[in-house]
């Protein structure tokens, strides 16, 4: 191998190591130009870091070297103080995940009942949700996206990784109501209503 590629590998490297935070392709160019494969180079770090104390990831088409997930526990000098989140703000975060860019209105549909704005503060000061602008219709509502630091915090690369609903069946966190309205073939309970009258 000649210097070249081994000088670019390690400004990649080196650039990466000293980020406070992580970095995207273009950002990492900025740094270290187009002196070689950036795409490649990526590749080859994150194959050399496998395996060791610290892996060099990719979370939302950032770069940055984390801890190894099985030493995480050995380098916490204290113990991070767990934060529960409510029902309301576990159900909102999920349908922002699964239907971002959304709406608070677009939220409330499909929950079937109003959102607090302390729900929405809530994931917004965890840094999971944040505004994404505003939505083209009467009214300009504001709508909200998750984050990078929620792909990070969760550990996926993408919203792809997001669990499907067979993966949520198969780990037994679906509700039982949502099981029995599936067992309907998705019937809603109020298409019988004309039966009644």
């Amino acid at each position: 191998m000649n210097g070249e590629p081994d000088d670019y590998l390690r400004a990649v490297e080196a650039a990466l190591f000293v980020a406070e935070a992580p970095l995207t392709p273009a950002e990492l160019r900025l740094h270290v130009g187009d002196a070689g494969d950036l795409a490649a180079v990526l590749r080859q770090l994150t194959d050399e870091y496998a395996g060791r104390g610290i892996n060099l990831v990719e979370r939302g088409g950032r770069w940055h070297f984390q801890t190894a997930a099985d030493l995480a526990h050995i380098l916490r000098r204290e113990k991070d103080e767990a934060r529960k989140l409510s029902r309301a703000a576990m159900e909102t975060l999920a349908i922002i995940a699964y239907h971002e860019p959304v709406s608070r209105a677009e939220i409330e549909a499909i929950r079937g009942v109003q959102v607090a704005k302390g729900t929405l503060d809530v994931l917004m000061e965890a840094g999971w949700v944040r505004p994404a602008g505003r939505r083209e219709v009467p009214g300009r509502p504001l709508i909200y996206a998750t984050t990078v630091d929620f792909l990070s915090h969760f550990g996926l690369s993408s919203r792809r990784d997001l669990p499907g609903i067979d993966d949520l069946r198969a780990a037994g966190l679906l509700d039982p109501v949502d099981l029995a309205l599936e067992g309907l073939g998705g019937q809603s309970v109020l298409e019988n209503d004309d039966d009644v009258a």
